[in-house]
């Protein structure tokens, strides 16, 4: 991921039924996507009905040790990987969940944001509810405890359907694993399995680079609207009835083929790769730039610099090397280092840009604070020019549907020309992907994708959201 201050991963999730090694599996998926969150990491596996269960703030590789996965016994397990959307990073709202219910022990893992949180949460307080933390997946809770049935597929039938917004979940009960999926598939869900002999197991995640490293076969998405129902004896697959039609048929997120997914994952069918490298080639016809380099800001833009300079013909180098090995902490300097927060981690190399003119390649430009700090660097590596390409559009506004972003006001395309960016962040020239631009690289439209945050057509009602300052 390039540096971006201010767009924040959302959350990842892992689910796995039948396998041995189920807890250890569940550690390396999460190991896998860890780029979807970073303040808080869980797992709860299942054994004869029993759950067990560790979470803790920070990363998966400091969260379990070979003490913590131990006791993490039986054959099937969920895990996630949280960055908060709702909630502040607290242990209470690290995830996943747990309740005890009539019908026994639940765990629930989400990835999304309910934007009608604060409305539903309120109802069930005023029914009696005492919610434990802040964070809006403990509302699906206390709706499954109140839910009459003691069958937690109807149960979620039965739920689901109020909520509005993002979600994509993992729970484990004491006698099977459900996947689900909001009925606009706004975040990914996949589904693959894992054959050893004559067992099969099945896995769930957010992203197939988590089956790429656990050796699972994708099998295929979990669909928008679909709840799936794995257990012992068989798998049931049933979908979300809305009182009310939607907008439109899908709102897939395109922000996770920008920036967000791993780029050797495949989301919503396509390669993310793909997508970014056909971003850069298509942003090099709209905005051709005489130069002698094209160099990405690492590590996002790399797919989309490649494509640009494949497309334009100017050679791709690599003009700024990230450090890969920066913690969330480290001790600032006594004296004033100008700019020490971007040199920690990306250092510029003067044997690629001194003299040149060069075309800068990000995924996204947001507040524009970053990318000014990034081309000051790169002048002072003896640049002669700088001129900046993003691989995407202009973002104007803010997501409500899992992703942490700024408020709208503090998004410098929202209220300021493009000319008037371009001089802020000290670049020689500025130009973004037109959106036409990005949907003729992702090969599909506005029909299928949610784009809000490029183009303000939100895909859900926004009744009940507050001053955003979250996902």
């Amino acid at each position: 991921m390039s540096l971006k201050s201010s767009w924040k991963d959302e959350c990842g999730v892992f689910g796995i039924w039948n396998h041995a090694e189920a807890a250890r599996l569940t550690y390396l998926g999460l190991y896998a996507i860890q780029h979807r969150g970073q303040e808080s990491a869980g797992i709860v596996s299942l054994e004869n009905g029993v759950h067990h269960i560790h979470k803790e703030l920070g990363l998966v590789a400091d969260i379990f040790k070979e003490s913590d996965l131990a006791p993490l016994k039986g054959s099937s397990a969920i895990g996630h990987v949280r960055y908060s959307t709702t909630g502040s990073n607290l242990i209470v709202n690290a995830q996943p969940l747990t309740s005890n219910l009539l019908s026994g022990p639940v765990a629930v893992a989400h990835n999304g944001n309910i934007i009608n949180a604060a409305e539903l949460r309120n109802v069930l307080q005023s029914e009696g509810s005492i919610f434990q933390g802040t964070n809006d997946t403990e509302i699906l809770l206390h709706m499954l405890a109140r839910n009459p049935s003691n069958n937690l597929r109807i149960a979620l039938r039965d739920s689901l359907p109020r909520l509005e917004g993002a979600y994509s979940l993992v729970i484990l009960a004491h006698d099977r694993l459900i996947a689900a999926r909001d009925p606009l598939g706004f975040r990914p869900l996949v589904l693959g399995q894992i054959k050893t002999g004559n067992e099969v197991s099945y896995v769930v995640a957010s992203e197939t680079c988590a089956f790429d490293l656990i050796g699972a076969d994708f099998i295929r998405e979990i669909e928008p609207g679909e709840i799936l129902d794995i257990s012992a004896k068989e798998i049931i697959s049933e979908k979300i009835v809305l009182k009310a039609p939607a907008k439109k048929k899908s709102a897939h997120c395109v922000f996770e083929h920008v920036y967000f997914a791993r780029p050797d994952s495949v989301v919503f069918g396509r390669s993310v790769y793909g997508s970014r490298k056909k971003m850069g080639e298509q942003l090099a016809l709209e905005s051709a730039q005489e130069a002698d380099v094209v160099i990405p800001v690492p590590d996002s833009g790399v797919p989309a610099a490649i494509g640009y300079s494949q497309k334009s013909g100017i050679p791709f180098e690599f003009g700024i090397i990230r450090n890969h090995y920066v913690g969330r902490t480290f001790i600032q300097p006594g004296q004033s280092v100008r700019d020490f927060g971007v040199k920690v981690k990306l250092n510029p190399q003067p044997e690629v840009l001194k003299g040149k003119k060069v075309i800068v390649i990000d995924d996204s430009l947001v507040r524009g604070t970053t990318s000014q700090k990034i081309i000051n660097l790169i002048r002072q590596a003896g640049a002669k020019e700088v001129h900046l390409r993003i691989a995407s559009p202009p973002t104007i506004g803010p997501c409500y549907y899992g992703v942490n972003t700024p408020q709208k006001s503090q998004l410098i395309a929202s209220h300021q020309s493009i000319e008037d960016i371009r001089k802020f962040i000290g670049a020689d020239t500025l130009a973004y992907l037109s959106e036409k631009g990005m949907w003729t690289a992702m090969q599909a439209g506005p029909e299928t994708f949610c784009a809000a945050c490029f183009n303000g057509d939100y895909p859900t009602s926004l009744n009940g959201v507050e001053n955003k300052k979250s996902c």
